[in-house]
């Protein structure tokens, strides 16, 4: 896919939202000390590595979010690997929704079965409810050297995976506002510019409660890597006087795009990958880190319990940190890169269009934006349950 074709309509949101209350309540549940035997100590996890006689690994992800030459209906960077390494990939596009990636493969885990997956993509705030439990595998940096080396600093360490041991960004975006500049006449520079009236019923924001609570507190000054209950429930005492007030439109998953593209919406939380697709056919859409900070966030690569092929996957994770890996990536997908390195990959590029989007901080955010951003404290199994019966509450779920 050129780094310029409108994505924009795929209906798959690489931040899912939590579909309801029941929904996230299992998963508490699980993730909770309530449930031991869901649990897998450490000694447990590993299963016998079969990557030396088995030059194979099967790698999940989600849709859209690797490159594609169309017209060969070939994954270049994918083929180079197995031409360079002789490890062939079953690549599966079956991850459309963190809850349901996990309800499909929760129950081999929790009750110490193989997935039949050696690899898999998800969000952050999900992957941290596999390391709690203990359902993935714990990586060798020595054999990573690309991880260890080209890894972005401010992605090393996120609260639920010190040091990165059972996680790798396979891309990274950011949680900012989204605005037609054109047809509001003016800049937004904060959160609370979607509260002014002038906005009233043209403003929308993200239903899930993992993708919408940090940028919100944000708004509030709150510094979202050790936010407390205090400062969740003061966010929601202003949403649900925001929604008594009419002035947001609806809550949404990632169809905020569609209404945002016609005009039907001046103002949204947005996703900065989503947003420059958008601006590929509308140039008045605009991204904005607010003043106050936006959340930076990624979705990781995780090697789940007893996979077959750990060392064959730990190859292959350290393959698309190569920085011009890396680039060939992101020129296709078009998020934030989690490898700096690659931006000089792409500066150097003959192609115009590859050797811009080094210097789109969307993909590659410029130091000032970096000051502005921040990963947030994950959502712990025994705050769930009540945030999510309030947050669902006010967004109708």
């Amino acid at each position: 896919m050129p780094p310029t074709a409108p994505r924009a309509s795929t209906p798959f949101s690489r931040r899912s939202l939590l579909r309801a209350l029941g929904g996230g309540a299992a998963l508490t549940a699980l993730a909770g000390c309530g449930v031991p035997a869901a649990y897998v100590a450490p000694g447990e996890r590993a299963g016998r590595d079969r990557s030396a006689d088995e030059r194979s690994l099967t790698f999940a992800n989600w849709p859209l979010y690797i490159d594609v030459d169309d017209d060969a209906g070939k994954r270049p960077t994918l083929d180079a690997f197995t031409k360079t390494t002789g490890i062939s990939v079953t690549y599966t596009e079956e991850i459309n929704d963190n809850d349901e990636f996990f309800g499909k493969i929760s129950p081999a885990l929790m009750n110490h079965q193989e997935t039949g997956r050696d690899l898999m993509v998800i969000s952050d705030w999900m992957a941290a409810r596999f390391v709690r439990l203990g359902w993935v595998q714990e990586m060798d940096r020595a054999k990573q050297p690309n991880v260890t080396r080209y890894l972005d600093p401010q992605l090393r360490t996120p609260a639920f995976d010190n040091g990165r041991l059972h996680s790798v960004p396979w891309q990274s975006g950011i949680t900012g506002i989204a605005y037609n500049r054109k047809k509001l006449g003016r800049e937004l520079r904060h959160v609370s510019d979607l509260w002014d009236r002038s906005l009233a019923g043209k403003v929308t924001l993200f239903s899930g409660l993992d993708e919408s609570f940090a940028l919100l507190m944000q708004g509030n000054g709150v510094d979202i890597t050790k936010w407390t209950a205090d400062d969740f429930h003061r966010m929601c005492d202003q949403v649900e006087k925001q929604v008594a007030n009419r002035q947001i439109r609806r809550f949404t998953g990632n169809d905020y795009t569609s209404d945002l593209n016609k005009g039907d919406v001046l103002a949204c939380q947005a996703y900065s990958g989503d947003v420059f697709q958008l601006k590929a056919d509308n140039p008045d859409i605009e991204f904005v880190v607010p003043e106050e900070g936006a959340e930076l966030w990624a979705e990781s690569m995780m090697i789940p319990n007893l996979a077959h092929h750990k060392a064959n996957a730990e190859a292959l994770i350290d393959y698309y940190y190569d920085p011009e890996v890396a680039a060939e990536l992101a020129a296709s997908v078009n998020y934030v890169c989690p490898v700096p390195a690659a931006r000089e990959v792409l500066a150097s590029s003959k192609d115009k269009d590859e050797a811009e989007l080094a210097e789109d901080p969307l993909i590659f955010p410029d130091d000032t934006m970096r000051k502005r951003l921040a990963i947030a404290r994950d959502i712990t199994s025994e705050e769930r349950t009540e945030f999510a019966k309030r947050w669902n509450a006010i967004v109708g779920l």
